[in-house]
Formats: structure tokens, C-alpha cells, sequence
């Protein structure tokens, strides 16, 4: 291509960046309405990912309420009637029967109370599990949010040495008219335009998979609106443990009823039983004929397993040994979610350290580059050293931006590790 191809191709660029700015002007007030980060963590954690782990929860709960009211006396009534082709003594030509039966289980071993704690720490592990699955949803969100803060802030940065370039080339071009410039010089803008084009395409392709995801978690289209913010960390309290943590220690708690339910099978059990029956039968031979019409029958009943081959050892050995692996995850994962907690303390003071850099770099190539470009519009420097200084002053604004951004993220990652509801610390 050669420069006037350029130069054509150049003023393309400039009138479709130009086009776009116009229409995004125009289209402005259709997007008037967008989400704080506060408003994007809400929708999130009400996402059908929740709403599965809710109705998970409220399924187990059901369930313990089912096997509390196993417990409970059950009466069952019932009736029945007959012939018979061949009558005795004992079965009447006809007959009508009716019973009401009570049922209750005195005594299972302490089986009961076992299973009762089993349930009630399942039911606390999953409602901490679902408080942990909306802190992840919430911290991911925060990730995406800033990052697409960060990313729209290098674009900005990228527009902006886009039209200082621009505004060189248009000057150098009156200059190449009337011979005071050479093309190679031209050339070298063209060049470092195309090359800022490029940038801003992998730019906004990162802004626009950042905003999938989030419409993704979402479950709707998604606006962001710059301006949210994270509370201060400073005054946190470290003690409280992660909801995925508490989750686990319910999960030891469950796995230890499991086993101590196991031991009731030494246990014998007991129950109570009483029928009453009505009995309506009619003989042919009236020589058969009763005077019982009813009947009531209380009964205790025990059974007691003396001898089983070791079964009910081995059960509870089984859940035990589940019970102990558990407990060897669950220690695992406590000093590990501490050593999370430390790093990010670390990573939080790093991002302020970088920050602070950020922005002694930005005020440096601010100045470098105001001196640079006033000797570069007198002649003093080329242009190798003018593009340099132009690239670094930009990639400064948005190394200063990302930074910022980082350190929300930091503080996000600090209030998730300390066991903390993210949500209550967004502003």
C-alpha cells in the first residue's frame, strides 16, 4: 500500500470514528437507564443458579419435616368385605370387617435424635452453602464490573492518542504541500494510527465478553454505570469464617450424627400397637354364628438384634471413616482459606503501593510529554521521539484507571476471604 492508499484508508478511519461518536450522541438517551455495581450484584444473586440452590434448601427442610412426622403416632383405618363360595366355621358365607389401628415407636436406640441432628446441620450446611454460592456470584460480578471500569478507561485513553494523532497528521500534511515535511514522516503516524485501531479493537472485544458474562449471571442486558465504589477494609474483623467453611463444619457435624445413628443397632427398640375391629359376618348355617362383633388388641412389641455378623459395627465404622476424611478437607480448607485471607491483605497494600505509582508515572509523562511535544512543533526532536512520548502519556492514563480499579478489586477479595455478605460493603 502505498501513501496515498494510506492517507485514503487514514481519512476512512477518521470519518467512521467521527460517525460513531456522532451516533452514539444520538443515541444517548436510549441508554440513559443503567446499573450500579450495587443494583448488578442484586439481580445476580437472584440469578435460576440461586433460585436451584434455594429450592434445594427448601427440599431438605421438607424432607426433615417428613421424617419428624415419621415419628408420630400413625393411625390407619381400613375395612373389607368377603364371600365365599364354601362356608365354615371360621369363614361365614359373608362378611364385613373394620379396623382402626394406632402405631407408635417408643424407643429406636436414640436412632431418632440422631437423625434429628443429622437433618438440622444438613439444613444449616445448605443455607450456608447458598450464602457462599451468592458471595461468589457477587465477587465475580465486582471482578467484571471493575474490569469493564478499567477497559473503558483504556479506550478512552486509546480514542484520545487516536485524535492527538490524527490532529499530527493533518498539521504534517500541510507541511508535506509545501515541502516542509517528508512522507516517511506521515507514514509513521498513519502507521501508529493503525496500530491504535488495533488496540482499540482487542479493547472493546474485552468490554464486550466482560459484558456478556455479566448478562450471562445477570440474566438480562446489562448498562454499567461507572461510580460504585467498596467500602474502606481497615476496621474488618478477621475471626469470621467463610460461608463455605461454616458449610463444611455443619457437613462434620451431619456425618458425626450419621455415625452415632449407626450405634442405635445395638439398641433394642420398642413399640406400641392397638387395633380395634368390627366384625359383621352372616352364616348360612346359623350354628356357626358368633356374638363377637368386635375386638380391640393392645400389644408391646420389642425387637432387639443380638448377633448380626458385625453389620452394624461396620456402618458405623463406614460413617466414621467418612466423618474423619471430611474432618482432614475441612482443616484443609480453613488454614487455606486463611492463607487466601492473608494474600489478599498483601495484594490490597500492593494496589495501593501501585497506585500511588500509577500516579507519579501518569504527572511524569504529563510533563515529558508537554516538553516533547513543544519541541516537536519547533523542530528540535522528530517525531519517533513526539509518537514515544504521546504513547507512554496515554498508557499512563489507563495504567492510573486500571489501578484504581485494582484496588476495589483487592478490597472485594478481602471482605469475600473474611467471611463477609459483599453486597453490605458496595456504595
Amino acid at each position: 500500500m502505498n501513501l496515498r492508499e494510506k492517507m485514503v484508508s487514514f481519512q476512512q478511519d477518521i470519518k467512521e470514528i467521527t460517525l460513531k461518536k456522532l451516533m452514539i450522541i444520538f443515541l444517548m438517551p436510549l441508554f440513559a437507564w443503567s446499573q450500579t455495581l450495587e443494583e448488578l450484584v442484586s439481580l445476580s444473586i437472584q440469578n435460576r443458579l440461586v433460585e436451584s440452590s434455594q429450592n434445594s434448601l427448601e427440599s431438605i427442610q421438607k424432607e426433615y419435616e417428613s421424617v419428624k412426622s415419621g415419628y408420630l403416632p400413625k393411625l390407619d383405618v381400613g375395612a373389607s368385605y368377603s364371600t365365599t363360595n364354601k362356608e365354615t366355621a371360621s369363614i361365614a358365607d359373608k362378611s364385613t370387617t373394620a379396623y382402626a389401628s394406632l402405631n407408635y415407636k417408643l424407643y429406636d436406640g436414640g436412632k431418632k435424635y440422631d437423625v434429628y441432628k443429622s437433618y438440622e446441620s444438613t439444613i444449616k450446611s445448605n443455607q450456608e452453602s447458598h450464602e457462599a454460592l451468592k458471595n461468589e456470584i457477587a465477587l465475580d460480578v465486582t471482578n467484571y464490573y471493575f474490569n469493564y471500569l478499567s477497559y473503558i478507561a483504556a479506550k478512552d485513553a486509546k480514542q484520545k492518542e487516536i485524535e492527538q494523532l490524527q490532529s499530527q497528521y493533518k498539521r504534517l500534511r500541510n507541511f508535506l504541500a509545501v515541502g516542509s515535511t517528508t512522507e516517511d514522516e506521515l507514514e509513521k503516524i498513519v502507521s501508529r494510527v493503525e496500530i491504535a485501531n488495533v488496540d482499540l479493537h482487542e479493547i472493546e472485544l474485552n468490554i464486550q465478553t466482560i459484558l456478556h458474562n455479566l448478562e450471562y449471571i445477570v440474566g438480562e442486558k446489562v448498562n454499567i454505570e461507572a461510580g460504585s465504589f467498596l467500602k474502606e477494609v481497615e476496621s474488618l474483623s478477621w475471626e469470621t469464617l467463610r460461608y463455605d467453611i461454616k458449610a463444611l463444619e455443619y457437613d462434620l457435624q451431619t456425618l458425626l450424627s450419621d455415625a452415632k445413628s449407626e450405634r442405635s443397632g445395638y439398641l433394642p427398640s420398642i413399640t406400641l400397637d392397638n387395633t380395634y375391629s368390627y366384625y359383621d359376618k352372616e352364616y348360612k348355617n346359623t350354628a356357626w354364628n358368633s356374638n363377637l362383633d368386635e375386638q380391640n388388641i393392645f400389644s408391646v412389641n420389642m425387637n432387639w438384634n443380638i448377633f448380626s455378623f458385625g453389620e452394624t459395627q461396620n456402618k458405623y465404622e463406614s460413617k466414621y471413616k467418612q466423618y474423619l476424611s471430611l474432618k482432614s478437607k475441612y482443616e484443609y480448607e480453613k488454614n487455606k482459606a486463611n492463607v487466601d485471607l492473608k494474600l489478599a491483605l498483601k495484594g490490597y497494600e500492593i494496589s495501593k503501593l501501585k497506585l500511588q505509582s500509577a500516579q507519579l508515572s501518569l504527572k511524569a509523562a504529563n510533563s515529558t510529554f508537554e516538553v516533547v511535544k513543544s519541541k516537536y512543533e519547533n523542530g528540535l526532536v522528530d517525531n519517533v521521539a513526539f509518537l514515544e512520548s504521546l504513547s507512554e502519556k496515554f498508557n499512563a492514563m489507563s495504567v492510573v484507571e486500571k489501578a484504581k480499579n485494582d484496588v476495589e478489586i483487592k478490597k472485594a477479595q478481602i471482605i469475600f476471604h473474611s467471611g463477609k455478605e459483599l453486597i453490605g460493603y458496595i456504595q
